[in-house]
């Protein structure tokens, strides 16, 4: 079991723009997400891309999957189980909570994953925890709330827990728990390690899509739903958790859990340029604390 994670500060700078890339595909998803809508149903959405993103690992991974094989085989059920809960459980709570709660709950909610993450390596790696590093997570937390708020925090009195933000609050701890046990990650590359939870992600969604069909929601992707599905399956699912697995390695799961409060602020800019939202000064403001708190917990990393 790891204990400690000391890093270069090379390596720490190929982590940081991994995690940065990572969070930047992961609000790309967020987009997407809204462009779906009327396109192609939430079940199908998942288990397309995971569908979408083994194809890719047909032409990048056969190699690295085949030298990784005789590590990976022996714990096949422990990397299957962190598929299907960080990648197919995720996400399909993730829909299901936008049909029962509001898109700020929800926002807010995603900012508890670091805490998560944070609570999780101490609890597993007794991974040490300064109070600068709760500094910082904190103040990334609060640009989260102004951003989930659109600028008006005293939102969050008004705010009621119901089975979404429950759902919410659940997903978050259940890749929390994925990202932690990355660090019980055997040496093997990250495309070998990526296909069996990737496989492993897409036979657990079969169910969830056979729910979807059952329900009668299933809806098969648009033309332009199609194109979605590519893009999701491309870019947050296939680049996003490569980089993630790499990061997380490098620097471990409380640290680069801090970076997952990126995802809204780059969401927010994204809409700006792809939905025309408007850009206001809240998320100026969102935006300086999220880089704050993570460059303040940088700083206060045990030594």
């Amino acid at each position: 079991m790891v204990t400690g994670h000391q890093t270069s500060p090379e390596v720490s700078t190929r982590a940081y723009l991994m995690l940065t890339v990572t969070t930047l595909c992961w609000a790309a998803n967020a987009v997407l997400g809204r462009l779906a809508v009327g396109e192609v149903s939430p079940m199908a959405v998942v288990t397309l891309r995971w569908l979408g993103v083994l194809l890719l690992l047909v032409f990048f991974a056969r190699e690295p999957v085949r030298r990784d094989w005789p590590v990976l085989r022996p714990k096949l059920l422990f990397f299957a189980s962190m598929g299907a809960l960080g990648f197919t459980s995720f996400n399909a709570l993730f829909y299901a909570a936008a049909h029962y709660t509001s898109a700020v709950n929800i926002g807010i909610l995603q900012g508890s994953l670091p805490m998560f993450m944070l609570v999780g390596a101490y609890a597993a790696y007794r991974t040490p925890i300064t109070g600068v590093q709760i500094a910082g997570v904190l103040l990334t937390v609060t640009g989260v709330v102004i951003v989930g708020t659109g600028g008006h925090p005293e939102q969050l009195a008004s705010l009621d827990l119901n089975r979404g933000d429950l759902m919410m609050v659940i997903a978050c701890v259940l890749y929390a728990i994925y990202a932690v046990a990355l660090r019980r990650r055997p040496e093997v590359s990250a495309l070998g390690l990526f296909t069996v939870m990737a496989a492993a992600a897409f036979l657990a969604s079969i169910p969830l899509l056979l729910a979807e069909a059952v329900l009668g929601h299933l809806q098969w992707p648009t033309p332009t739903g199609w194109v979605i599905v590519a893009l999701i399956s491309l870019f947050p699912s296939f680049l996003g958790q490569i980089f993630f697995i790499n990061g997380v390695a490098a620097i471990g799961p409380g640290r680069a859990g801090v970076f997952v409060n990126l995802v809204p602020v780059f969401a927010s800019i994204l809409a700006v340029v792809f939905l025309r939202e408007p850009f206001q000064g809240f998320h100026a403001v969102a935006l300086s604390l999220v880089l704050g708190g993570i460059w303040l917990s940088e700083r206060g990393k045990p030594a």
